[in-house]
């Protein structure tokens, strides 16, 4: 009896420690309050934007039901950007390659238009009330100066620089060339309308600072003042831009750009003979670096936000162009969408909740920062989409993975969801640019916010990025919402974590089959659409103000819509 009174004392006292020398002090929330009283200016649909390497993929079955998710999720346009639309080839669809044999020659040397590949992938478009945006290249076969090899037959783990092969040249003939380019405008405008064409986005080429292009940034200003005259001889309201330049973070990626504007500013028209070429939009892309470290992902969106803001910078630069619309033509967490995890494990970010946290906290951001800069930011391309007929969960950089949609779509589904224009945020934890680009985001844990309103609702969209792709606590939010016209609202909260909208967590607890059954590919294509995290419920306010306390997961992202 002795044993068991010391026995029962000794747990007493164990007992007591944690709630006195021990004792954990409870988290602090985050305080994040939003305004729906106080507007900040529009948000433009800046997320809209896709884009992929491969055409052919357009027409195919998954792709088809992937352009029918992106054409509803949104409540304006989507626009589609897509390679190879020149390219000769007889359609087949290959990773890195597309073609829809636009332009041959016969034996003769003459002209062969061909424009049903093309037809069947704009098509797709026009009928979702889509977009596109129309890339002119890459160089066909009949045209190039240096024309084998041509079609490239790379794979993962290949060297990359062998899908730079003869559609990448210089075309032999300006001329012929631009009327290539004018039967093209003509033929759409026959097809679709020209009230249809004139709202598209028509660019010349992608990347032609690197391999992209064989040919002298002098030799692409004379293409693109071809091309130029081309678009505009077929339908004057046109809309064309360029250059679709890479990396302004690097100093001669900058220099190509600055020299791409100089030459449309000040520079002598290949065409006409006089000064300057017209341009109706500025493109340019911008990347991140991932790497593996200590075994894990460390993202790196600083590198990114450096390409971003040196563009913006650049453009600014030209008092005559900088109110000129910006479409970031690729925006993303690094540069090869079609390289998986088995050859690029840093690539391993995709399938998961970091490549939804990582999107969620740049695509809140662009207005902003490009309001900072005062240039006019149209769209930020993600270029991603799928990859027909691949292992389930390859490690492609897509938006769904089989026709089932993977975490980050539901990013951009909630930013569809967001109405009205941006409202005042105060969270004075929140991260700037500058920290980003300091890689703060890898010391703490970035936790931000977006807001929108309209006359009867709020949508606030939260996000727990980190670039560690490290377990962690989750965060505490406590947030506050002011200045609501109602006594009481309805609460939808909308949540992207591990349990919630996530089919890769979903695949991976049935055993990461390959492939899965069909029932078990309902389940996953359950799993990879929106869910709410809890059953909508009403919120009273007080004084137009109600408070609002949850826990998001690190690297989970909540959407909440307030209605009244």
């Amino acid at each position: 009896m002795q044993y068991v009174s010391c026995f029962i004392l000794s747990l007493l006292i164990a007992a007591s420690q944690p709630f006195t020398a021990h004792a954990q002090p409870a988290p602090i929330p985050v305080a994040i309050t939003v305004d729906v009283a106080k507007p900040q200016g529009a948000l433009p649909p800046v997320w809209a934007y896709f884009g992929y390497d491969e055409p052919n993929y357009t027409y195919m079955k998954d792709g088809q039901k992937l352009l029918t998710e992106l054409a509803a999720l949104s409540p304006v346009p989507v626009y589609v950007r897509a390679h190879n639309l020149l390219t000769t080839g007889d359609g087949t669809a290959a990773l890195k390659w597309g073609s829809t044999n636009a332009y041959t020659e016969d034996k003769k040397g003459r002209p062969v238009y061909d424009w049903r590949i093309v037809d069947r992938i704009f098509d797709a478009y026009v009928s979702r009330g889509m977009k596109p945006i129309a890339q002119i290249g890459f160089m066909p076969e009949a045209f190039s100066t240096h024309p084998v090899p041509y079609r490239h037959y790379w794979k993962p783990g290949d060297d990359y620089n062998t899908i730079y092969t003869g559609w990448a040249y210089p075309p032999k003939d300006y001329k012929k060339w631009g009327e290539l380019v004018y039967q093209w405008v003509r033929h759409s405008v026959a097809r679709y309308g020209e009230a249809e064409v004139k709202t598209w986005r028509w660019e010349l080429w992608n990347e032609p600072n690197i391999s992209y292009w064989k040919g002298t940034p002098e030799e692409y200003n004379q293409l693109y003042d071809y091309t130029e005259a081309a678009v505009h001889r077929a339908l004057p309201a046109a809309i064309l831009g360029g250059p679709e330049t890479t990396g302004p973070g690097w100093d001669k990626a900058a220099t190509y750009l600055r020299g791409f504007l100089t030459h449309c500013v000040s520079g002598k028209n290949y065409v006409t003979g006089h000064t300057g070429t017209r341009l109706d939009y500025i493109s340019y892309h911008a990347k991140g670096a991932p790497k593996l470290v200590d075994g894990h992902v460390r993202m790196n969106m600083g590198t990114q936000f450096k390409d971003i803001e040196e563009g913006f910078k650049i453009v600014a630069s030209f008092p005559t162009l900088r109110q000129l619309p910006i479409i970031i033509g690729e925006n993303d967490p690094e540069g090869c969408a079609a390289c998986g995890v088995q050859t690029s494990p840093e690539n391993a970010y995709r399938n998961g909740t970091l490549y939804a946290s990582y999107t969620a906290a740049v695509y809140a951001r662009l207005t902003e920062l490009a309001a900072q800069y005062g240039v006019n930011l149209e769209g930020g391309v993600s270029w991603s989409f799928e990859f027909e007929n691949q292992p389930w969960f390859a490690g492609f950089r897509d938006l769904a993975t089989n026709g089932v949609d993977k975490p980050v779509l539901n990013v951009f589904r909630m930013l569809g969801m967001m109405r009205g224009p941006r409202v005042a945020v105060r969270n004075p934890t929140a991260l700037t640019s500058a920290d980003i680009k300091a890689q703060v985001q890898s010391q703490r844990p970035d936790i931000g916010s977006l807001a929108t309103a309209d006359a009867h609702s709020a949508a606030v969209l939260v996000w727990n990025y980190h670039n560690d792709d490290l377990p962690a606590a989750p965060a505490e939010i406590a947030l506050t919402l002011q200045g609501l016209a109602a006594d009481k609202a309805l609460l939808q909260h909308y949540r992207i974590d591990e349990a919630h909208s996530n089919s890769y967590a979903a695949w991976q607890a049935l055993g990461s089959p390959q492939p899965p059954t069909p029932a078990q590919q309902d389940q996953l294509a359950q799993a990879g659409q929106l869910s709410l995290l809890t059953s909508p419920n009403w919120v009273t306010t007080e004084r137009g103000q109600t408070v609002l306390h949850f826990t998001l997961p690190r690297q989970g992202v909540s959407l909440l819509r307030l209605s009244w």
